[in-house]
C-alpha cells in the first residue's frame, strides 16, 4: 500500500490529511484528533487530495474516512464563537471543497464510524455514496448552537431523507442511529466487518457499474409545494414550541423550504444568508458560550496535570432516600456495583422499591430494555449498616441535611473505609470542613453534590474542602465525567454556589408573594422568559422543608433587622411540603406533577402578611423579573468574587445544568454581561436604596460596572 502526502504551498498537510491507495482504490484519512474537527488545514488538505487525484488516471474510486474513534464532529467551535463575536471575521466556507468532491468523475465512498455531526454529515452527503458502522450516529445538531447547517446540510438533507424528515432533524437536532440513516436515505449500506476494507470494496463495486449519484441533482424526494406546506407549517409551530425565543430553528425551515422551491446554487445562497443571520444572533453567542464553558470546567488550574484519577468500580452509599436511590441508578447506568445501605431494612426495601418503579417507567417509555435494567439491579445490593463497606473505593453519603447526623455518618465510615477511598458527602448546603473533621482523613473528604433526581440531571458540584486532596479532586472529575454528568469544581462555602445564589433568588420571590405578587404569576413571569421552572414550584418540588431545615440549621435570618419570609415557615408547620406531600405553593393531583394553584394559599400568604404588618400593593411583571434574576446576579458576583467559584463560566454551567437556566441566554453572568452591567448595577443600588441591606451590591458587581468590565473579559483575563 503506497502512500502519498500533498501539500498546500508550502504548508504540508500530511498530518492531518493523508492518500494511501489499495490497488485501484484511493483512501483518504483525516486524522484531526480528538474528533477530526474540520479546523483550518482539513479542508485544505481535503481539497488538496481530491484535486491531486482528479488527475490520477490510475484511481478509480475514492474512500474518505476519519481516524480514530469518529468520522467527522463538525466544525472548529472556536472558529464558530469568532465569527459570532466579531463580525469581521470570516464564516467557514465548504462550498468549494463540497462541489469539488461531488464533481470529482470518480466515485466517492463516505466511510461512517463514531459519530458523523453537522459540518461531518455535510461533507458526507457531498460524497456519491455513504457507508457506516451499526453503531454509528449521524445528525445536523447545530440548532444547539444557535444556528443551521452552513455548508449546504439544509440544500442536501432534504434531498436524501426528503423534507418532513430533514425539518425534524434540523429543528430538533437528534442524532439518528444509522439504521435509522439506512431507512431514512441518509447512507446507502451498513457494514458489519472492518469499516475501511468494506468502504472500499463497496467503492470498487460502483466504480465497475459506472454509476455516479450527485446529491443536488437529486429531486425526487423534494415535494410538491402542495404537499410540503402542512409540513412547514408543522415545522415552524414545533420549533416555536420547543425552541422557544431562539431563531435558528426557524431559519432552518425557510432553508429547507428554500431546497425545495429553488434551484440549488440559490438554495445555497439563501442557506448562507440565514446562517449569516444566526450566527451573529444573541442566542448563539449564549449557546456557543454554554457550550465552551461547559467543556472547560474541568479544567481546574491548581491541580497538578501529573495527578491521575483513582480507579472507581465499587460504590457504597449511606440512605436509601430519593437522593441515595438515584445516585444509585447514576452509578449502576454507569457499570459499577453498589451497596446502599440505610438504619433499618424496612428503609432500604423502600429505597430499591424506588429503584424497580423509576427503571420500570424508563421500559415503558422505550428508554431502556428489561434486560438492561436487570443488569442494573443486579449490581444494586441492599445493606442495614456499613458492615460490606470495607470494599468500596468510593462511599457517598446522602442523609438529610444536619451536620450532627452528617459527622455522626462521617465518624463511622472513618472506621470502616479502606485506607484511600473516597469519602463523600452529598451535602447542599453545609460546611465540607466540618463534616471533614468527624475523620482522621480530611484529605479523603470531598463533596459530591448530585441533582434530584441524581440519575437524570447532569449536574454535579464537586466541593473542595480545605484539606481535600488533589487525588481525591481529580477522582470526584473522573467520576463526573464515567456518570455522564458536568462535575463543577466549587470551594466550600454556605450553599457552595448553586444554592448559595438560589436562596436569595427564591426568597425575593416569596417576599413578592408577601408583597402582592400570586405564586403563579412570579412563576409565570420567569417561565415566560425562559426558565424551565418557576421557583415556587422548584420548591416544591425540592421540598419546602428542606429549605426550612437549612434556616433553622445555620439561622439564615439570626442578623438583626433582616427581613425572614413568613409563609413558607407556615405552609412547612401545615405539613405542605410541596410534591411529596400533594400541597406546597401549589397543589398536585395524585400521580401529576403538574402544579396547580391554590386559593388557599392565596388566603394563608394574604394573612401572614396582614398580620406581619406588609403592605400589599400592585407589581409589575418588570419588577417580579428585575428582583428574582437581579438577586441571583448580584449574589453570583459575591460567590465569584470571594473565590467560590472559579469561573463566572463555572456559574453559566452550574445554572444551565442544574437550575433550569434557559442555555439560549447563556447562564446567568452571561445574560448580566449582555443585559450591560452598568444598568444591573444602577437596578440592584435602586433596590437597596428601596428594600434595604438584603440589596446590598456585590463589590465586584460595583467595580466591574465602573470599569465597563464583563464576566466574560474577567475569565479571559484568569486564564491568561
Amino acid at each position: 500500500m503506497g502512500v502519498a502526502t500533498y501539500t498546500i504551498g508550502d504548508v504540508p498537510t500530511s498530518d492531518r490529511v493523508t492518500v494511501s491507495t489499495s490497488g485501484d482504490v484511493a483512501v483518504i484519512t483525516i486524522d484531526n484528533p480528538p474528533v477530526n474537527a474540520l479546523s483550518a488545514g482539513v479542508p485544505e488538505g481535503l481539497a488538496d487530495a481530491f484535486e491531486q487525484l482528479a488527475r490520477d488516471a490510475s484511481v478509480r474510486a475514492v474512500v474518505l474516512i476519519g481516524a480514530g474513534r469518529t468520522f467527522v464532529a463538525g466544525a472548529d467551535i472556536n472558529e464558530l464563537e469568532r465569527a459570532a463575536w466579531d463580525e469581521r471575521a470570516s464564516l467557514p466556507e465548504m462550498h468549494g471543497l463540497l462541489g469539488q468532491i461531488e464533481d470529482l468523475p470518480k466515485p466517492v465512498v463516505m466511510a461512517i464510524h463514531g459519530t458523523a455531526l453537522g459540518g461531518g454529515v455535510e461533507l458526507a452527503m457531498a460524497g456519491h455514496y455513504r457507508v457506516a458502522t451499526r453503531d454509528a450516529r449521524l445528525g445536523q445538531p447545530e440548532v444547539n448552537l444557535g444556528i443551521i447547517p452552513g455548508a449546504e446540510g439544509t440544500q442536501r438533507l432534504p434531498r436524501l431523507v426528503g423534507v418532513e424528515r430533514a425539518i425534524d432533524m434540523c429543528v430538533s437536532g437528534r442524532l439518528i442511529p444509522a439504521a435509522d440513516a439506512l431507512a431514512a436515505g441518509l447512507i446507502d449500506r451498513i457494514v458489519d466487518g472492518d469499516l475501511k476494507t468494506e468502504a472500499i470494496a463497496f467503492a470498487r463495486e460502483k466504480a465497475s457499474s459506472g454509476s455516479l449519484v450527485k446529491t443536488r441533482d437529486r429531486r425526487d424526494k423534494l415535494g410538491t409545494p402542495e404537499v410540503n406546506a402542512p409540513l412547514f407549517e408543522a415545522g415552524r409551530q414545533h420549533a416555536r414550541k420547543t425552541r422557544r425565543h431562539q431563531i435558528a430553528p426557524l431559519k432552518a425551515v425557510d432553508a429547507i423550504d428554500a431546497a425545495a422551491t429553488l434551484p440549488f446554487d440559490e438554495g445555497c445562497r439563501r442557506e448562507r444568508e440565514l446562517f449569516t443571520d444566526c450566527v451573529r444572533s444573541e442566542p448563539c453567542k449564549a449557546l456557543v458560550h454554554a457550550f465552551l464553558a461547559e467543556r472547560g470546567v474541568s479544567k481546574v488550574l491548581d491541580l497538578p496535570r501529573e495527578v491521575r484519577p483513582l480507579a472507581i468500580n465499587t460504590v457504597a452509599i449511606v440512605g436509601a432516600g430519593t437522593m441515595g436511590s438515584t445516585i444509585a441508578m447514576a452509578c449502576a447506568n454507569a457499570g459499577m456495583d453498589i451497596v446502599l445501605s440505610d438504619v433499618s431494612q424496612e428503609r432500604v426495601d423502600a429505597g430499591l422499591a424506588t429503584i424497580r418503579r423509576n427503571y420500570d417507567s424508563s421500559i415503558k417509555r422505550g428508554r431502556l430494555t428489561a434486560d438492561a435494567v436487570e443488569q442494573r439491579l443486579a449490581s444494586i445490593t441492599g445493606a442495614v449498616g456499613y458492615d460490606t463497606f470495607g470494599a468500596a473505593d468510593l462511599v457517598i453519603e446522602a442523609v438529610f441535611e444536619s451536620m450532627s447526623l452528617k459527622q455522626e455518618v462521617f465518624a463511622a465510615l472513618d472506621r470502616v473505609a479502606k485506607p484511600g477511598a473516597v469519602l463523600a458527602t452529598n451535602t447542599s448546603t453545609l460546611d465540607i470542613d466540618a463534616i471533614a473533621a468527624a475523620t482522621t482523613r480530611p484529605g479523603s473528604v470531598v463533596g459530591l453534590h448530585f441533582f434530584s433526581p441524581a440519575h437524570v440531571m447532569r449536574l454535579v458540584e464537586i466541593v473542595r474542602g480545605r484539606d481535600s486532596s488533589p487525588e481525591m479532586l481529580v477522582t470526584a472529575l473522573a467520576i463526573a465525567k464515567r456518570l455522564g454528568k458536568v462535575g463543577v469544581v466549587v470551594r466550600n462555602a454556605f450553599g457552595f454556589v448553586g444554592n448559595r445564589m438560589m436562596f436569595p433568588y427564591m426568597y425575593e420571590a416569596q417576599f413578592l408573594a408577601e408583597e402582592g405578587a400570586t405564586p403563579e404569576r412570579v412563576d409565570r413571569v420567569l417561565t415566560d422568559w425562559g426558565m424551565a421552572m418557576g421557583i415556587f414550584a422548584v420548591d416544591d418540588l425540592g421540598g419546602l422543608d428542606v429549605a426550612w431545615r437549612v434556616r433553622h440549621e445555620v439561622g439564615q435570618f439570626d442578623a438583626p433587622g433582616a427581613r425572614k419570609p413568613l409563609v413558607s415557615d407556615v405552609l412547612v408547620e401545615m405539613n405542605r411540603l410541596g410534591q411529596k406531600t400533594g400541597k406546597g405553593w401549589y397543589r398536585y393531583e395524585a400521580g401529576d406533577r403538574k402544579p396547580i394553584p391554590d386559593p388557599e394559599v392565596l388566603q394563608i400568604i394574604e394573612r401572614v402578611a396582614t398580620e406581619g404588618g406588609i403592605r400589599r400593593r400592585t407589581i409589575s411583571d418588570e419588577e417580579i423579573f428585575d428582583r428574582t434574576m437581579y438577586a441571583l446576579i448580584n449574589e453570583g458576583a459575591r460567590v465569584l468574587d470571594e473565590g467560590v467559584a472559579m469561573r463566572a463560566a463555572d456559574i453559566d454551567v452550574i445554572y444551565v445544568n442544574g437550575y433550569g437556566f434557559p442555555a439560549y441566554r447563556g447562564g446567568p453572568m452571561f445574560y448580566a454581561d449582555r443585559v450591560g452591567l452598568d444598568k444591573i448595577y444602577a437596578r440592584v443600588s435602586q433596590f437597596h436604596r428601596e428594600l434595604g441591606a438584603r440589596w446590598a451590591p456585590a463589590p465586584l458587581l460595583e467595580r466591574l460596572a465602573r470599569e465597563g468590565r464583563t464576566f466574560r473579559e474577567l475569565d479571559a483575563g484568569a486564564r491568561v
